[in-house]
């Protein structure tokens, strides 16, 4: 009774137990998942060590071991050193604005698509909306570098419809904001929409017509039924993507932006990919970058207990 390969009373055959069992049946699936934790291992993992560097003076040709150990001065010198605090507070508010009006704008335009009755008018206009989230950066940054230049179509348009002068888009920092986080919402707002209609298609569809014999119109329907359906996946869109104030967009600044606008525009990632890459200050690039995955690590975590409080979201 009770050995492996024999049935129980109940008819229900006992599982093979223990570790070698569990390997014997599901070898296949590691042998799958294999590339991928040695990718994951040797470009996620095994450049942790060199994070050593943000605590000593790097000198290449001393190596990671062979450089002075420094402690925190790296820490100390970030916080001292005024560039480190504009880009700390130029990350935050282009990050804070993106996650802000990335939740608001494919929200509103997932309920105006949402009203649309006809399926193929529905289906086109979401694939349109999409289609720019699978454009790269470098490809949509000359194109508008091209378009927002003092002689590009957009002031063309200025002086031709009201004799405007030619405008700095990508020279004066405040613009430069407003540009990156409006082209950042346009091709980031279709992915997010499909997120929300997606949340839509779930809701019962006898709420509406309950709510249609009580003589509510679309629009208390709206307000009664349908924005309320989408607010827990609101909660979890914008808790986690808290974890993401400290990434501002490396590839949209770094096709954009210019010395011109460094004030306004610098960001953690391009202040690193600047001053630790081209400056050769590798310890102290490495030490903002730190202190960024600190913050970020930080954020996440509350993230996702606030999620798990306030929408019962879980991840594991």
């Amino acid at each position: 009774m009770g050995t492996v390969g024999k049935v129980t009373g109940i008819g229900t055959p006992v599982r093979r137990k223990g570790i070698k069992g569990f390997l014997r049946r599901t070898w296949p699936l590691h042998v799958m998942l294999l590339p991928a934790v040695v990718l994951q291992f040797i470009f996620g993992y095994l450049p942790l060590g060199g994070l050593v560097i943000a605590f000593k003076d790097y000198k290449p040709y001393d190596g990671i071991w062979g450089s002075k150990w420094v402690g925190l001065d790296h820490f100390k010198f970030m916080f001292e050193y005024p560039d480190s605090k504009q880009v700390i507070l130029n990350t935050t508010l282009i990050a804070g604005l993106k996650i802000i009006f990335n939740i608001v704008v494919p929200f509103c335009f997932a309920l105006l698509l949402n009203e649309v009755r006809r399926n193929s008018v529905k289906r086109t206009v979401q694939t349109l909306v999409y289609l720019p989230y699978f454009i790269s950066w470098v490809f949509l940054g000359g194109i508008l570098n091209d378009m927002l230049s003092t002689d590009g179509i957009i002031n063309m348009l200025l002086h031709n419809w009201f004799g405007l002068d030619p405008i700095l888009f990508l020279g004066s920092g405040n613009w430069f904001r407003f540009i990156v986080v409006l082209t950042d919402v346009w091709q980031q707002f279709g992915f997010g929409t499909i997120v929300y209609l997606a949340a839509l298609a779930g809701v019962n569809p006898s709420l509406y017509e309950a709510a249609e014999v009580d003589g509510a119109n679309r629009w208390r329907q709206t307000l009664s039924i349908t924005i309320p359906s989408l607010a827990p996946i609101v909660i979890v869109v914008g808790t986690l993507a808290i974890g993401n104030i400290m990434n501002a967009g490396f590839d949209q600044i770094f096709n954009l932006y210019n010395p011109l606008v460094y004030d306004k525009g610098d960001i953690i990632d391009t202040f690193v990919y600047r001053t630790g890459i081209l400056n050769g200050q590798y310890s102290f690039g490495t030490a903002v970058g730190i202190f960024k995955s600190i913050v970020g690590f930080v954020l996440i975590v509350i993230g996702y207990r606030v999620a798990y409080k306030l929408a019962d979201y879980k991840i594991f």
